[in-house]
């Protein structure tokens, strides 16, 4: 198992098809400016519906399998 962060190399690995599964952690803020989560990402990559999916306090951690 490799663990890539997110960013411009999370994003390059996802457009090479090096990517088998993605995890995140949704909470409720938005802000108004920052990072894309995988850097600019030049085509659609789908994902799975999650196959885990843990609720904790004002978190939702999710992870799903890259669609191929």
């Amino acid at each position: 198992m490799v663990e890539v962060a997110a960013g411009d190399v999370g994003g390059q690995m996802l457009a090479a098809g090096l990517v088998d599964e993605v995890a995140m952690d949704v909470v409720p803020v938005v802000f108004g400016s920052g990072k894309r989560y995988f850097g600019s990402v030049d085509a659609q990559h789908l994902l799975e519906d999650p196959d885990v999916v843990i609720q904790g306090k004002r978190v939702l951690h999710l992870r799903c399998r890259v669609r191929r």
